[in-house]
């Protein structure tokens, strides 16, 4: 198999379907890896998914906080950001240079977060 990201993918047993070239789309309930977006563009790869919408409160300020705390004290990889009006958290790996184990890492550390940090952030949704 030609791209490693896909092969990597199979290694792990992870439920996922292309949605266009070079874009994989993880659909993983028992990974707790749903609408994980995998890509490559050039020799990124960039995993990334929408956890909610910023909500327009007076709670925003604290939210915003509290993701800044999570960045520092939970993710060894990836970060909490926004975009546009989403909260999304993301990571990136060099494509040359990445291994089944870096991979594998990253999408854990989603795993973690995702189930971890919902209680945690659904107080904040709208």
């Amino acid at each position: 198999m030609e791209n490693k990201i896909e092969q990597y993918l199979i290694d792990l047993m992870f439920s996922y379907r292309e949605i266009d070239k070079g874009i994989w789309l993880l659909e993983d309930e028992e990974h707790s890896l749903v609408n994980v977006a995998v890509s490559r563009v050039e020799n990124i790869v960039i995993v990334r998914v929408v956890v909610m919408e910023v909500p327009n409160t007076k709670e925003q300020p604290e939210l915003f906080r509290k993701l800044l705390e999570l960045n520092a004290r939970d993710l060894q990889h990836g970060a909490y950001g926004i975009e546009e009006d989403e909260v999304v958290l993301i990571d990136t790996l060099e494509y040359d240079t990445m291994d089944l184990e870096e991979f594998r890492a990253t999408l854990d550390a989603f795993s973690l977060a995702l189930t971890q940090h919902y209680p945690i952030l659904s107080g904040y949704r709208k």
